[in-house]
């Protein structure tokens, strides 16, 4: 061997092209993993693939580096061990450090899984009030022999929803019609529309009248104190065995009902729930033929604002009145969209639509 000193220099590179290998390993390890649950064009996996490809790199050259030594060491020159003998500054480097190597390559892989972790947590955080609102005001409706729906929900800049509808049968020939706003935002008020909408069904089954039904729940809702919270709430029972409907409305914005080539308003027949434990209801009887059509709405709707003025009741009567025989799901998204491109402020309260035609 003409040059001693290089072999030793070429064990020592591959002594660091193994630290480096080692390495290059965890993180490969760390990418396939990250490229699997991201995809391989994500961010996370193109940093993952980087870094492999560095520790890969780094391997790599040194198991050269060791080649070169090796044979230089059998058939070099005296000139060229000075040379090749300022590798070992780099090697020595790479052996002082190797466990910091593997242990930064053992962080990277740490890391992504907190990443990933904190990611799922995060993707539940944002589809928990998607869920609960899906329970407040859900996308699909049962079918009623006898009657077209339509509905629409958009959420406003809340957490959570306060705002609700239901429709359910409570006899063989009645269904109820259910739309309603609890005040504030946030997981309390979200609540309160919860069990609201969940007690409202045992006593619209309970009572003929709804204006009995909205007694008792506001008697019940009240017991709960809290006394910052109030609800909105207008229900309409069909009853298609005598061809008519009977509209209860606690404090709600005016519904709006086409019948007999009109449009007339369905406006609250009593306070506000929660407002008095004590409070009475009456209950309105309408005729109802085939054709008419009833639109109740959250006050989300009327109240999106363009400078001082409101959408306002009399906008959405107009909608209704220029084309009554639309289908109500068109009806709904109509108007949504009519009360959009009219606000010139972002619309930051709840807004929920409810249309129901016999046919």
């Amino acid at each position: 061997m003409e040059q001693p000193i290089l072999a030793l220099v070429a064990i020592a590179c591959v002594a660091a092209a193994v630290v480096w290998g080692r390495s290059a390993m965890r993180h490969q390890v760390s990418w396939q993993r990250v490229e699997g649950e991201y995809g391989a064009a994500s961010d996370q996996s193109v940093l993952a693939r980087a870094s492999f490809r560095k520790e890969l790199h780094a391997s790599v050259l040194y198991g050269v580096l060791a080649v070169a030594c090796g044979v230089v060491a059998i058939v070099g020159t005296p000139e060229s061990e000075a040379l090749f003998g300022f590798i070992l500054v780099p090697v020595i480097v790479s052996i002082v450090y190797s466990r910091d190597f593997r242990k930064v390559a053992r962080i990277a892989e740490d890391r992504t899984q907190i990443e990933r972790k904190a990611e799922e947590v995060l993707s539940q955080d944002e589809l928990a009030p998607k869920k609960w609102a899906a329970r407040l005001a859900p996308d699909e409706l049962p079918d009623f022999p006898g009657f077209e729906l339509g509905r629409v929900y958009e959420a406003g800049t809340g957490l959570m929803a306060g705002d609700f509808y239901d429709v359910f049968r409570v006899s063989p020939t009645r269904i109820a019609a259910v739309i309603g706003d609890v005040t504030g935002h946030g997981i309390e008020p979200s609540i309160t529309a919860f069990q609201a909408k969940y007690l409202l069904r045992v006593f619209l089954r309970q009572y003929r009248d709804p204006a009995q039904a909205l007694e008792e729940l506001n008697s019940q809702m009240s017991a709960l104190e809290r006394v910052e919270e109030f609800i909105s709430l207008c229900v309409v029972v069909f009853d298609t065995e005598s061809g008519t409907l009977r509209v209860c409305s606690a404090g709600h914005p005016a519904g709006w009902l086409w019948h007999a080539k009109e449009v007339r308003p369905l406006r609250a027949t009593g306070p506000l729930l929660m407002l008095d434990p004590d409070a009475s209801y009456h209950s309105k009887e309408i005729d109802l033929d085939p054709g008419d059509l009833v639109l109740l709405y959250t006050d989300g709707l009327a109240e999106a604002r363009s400078g001082d003025q409101f959408f306002g009741e009399e906008r959405i009567a107009n909608t209704l009145r220029r084309d009554p025989g639309v289908p109500p799901d068109v009806l709904c998204k109509s108007l949504l969209e009519a009360a959009k491109d009219f606000a010139t402020e972002p619309v930051d309260d709840d807004t929920a639509i409810l249309a129901i035609r016999r046919s």
